[in-house]
């Protein structure tokens, strides 16, 4: 079985995180969230508090498929700001999976990892996207990175994580049971 984390830093995009954690479960993929804070509560851009299944120190990273993270400000910047974070993103950018939807790109981008990329992202963060070939797609695929364009896609965007992961059928199972 697949296996994703999905990090919540203070101030992340709620629609986007609760929508990725939630599709990816449905389909049976197994989803850690994990704080990249000192506690499991993070509270999000709009005030909903999350408490993350793990701290960032707890996880064993070897154990999984694919990182994602979800957008929203000052969420992404300070997912931009975590060297453990970055350092893992590195590590799969090899030969694992990266998903990464609104501002959170920008991580991305500022790593190197999208040179030569196609990609999308939240409007008014194309210049983050370094070296990227901008799509301004509501999801875009290229090799092992996903990337998505804000909250109204975040369902488009999981759908996408499920495909990668479990195939066609499963997200057409999930799809459907959500009446898309």
């Amino acid at each position: 079985m697949k296996k994703v984390i999905v990090f919540l830093a203070e101030g992340f995009e709620e629609i986007e995180a609760i929508s990725i954690i939630d599709i990816l479960r449905r389909a049976e993929i197994t989803v850690t969230s994990v704080s990249v804070s000192k506690n499991k509560k993070v509270k999000g851009a709009h005030n909903i508090h999350i408490e993350a299944d793990k701290l960032f120190d707890e996880v064993d990273f070897s154990n999984y498929d694919m990182l994602v993270l979800p957008g929203g400000m000052p969420g992404a910047k300070n997912l931009n700001e975590h060297e453990g974070v970055k350092e893992q993103l590195k590590a799969f950018a090899q030969d694992k999976l990266i998903g990464a939807i609104c501002a959170a790109p920008m991580v991305l981008g500022s790593m190197g990892l999208l040179k030569g990329k196609r990609a999308t992202c939240y409007p008014g963060f194309e210049p983050e996207l370094i070296e990227a070939t901008v799509t301004n797609e509501p999801v875009t695929v290229d090799g092992n990175i996903i990337t998505g364009k804000g909250p109204a896609y975040a369902i488009q965007f999981s759908l996408q994580l499920v495909e990668t992961l479990a195939g066609k059928a499963a997200h057409d199972e999930v799809s459907n049971a959500l009446l898309l």
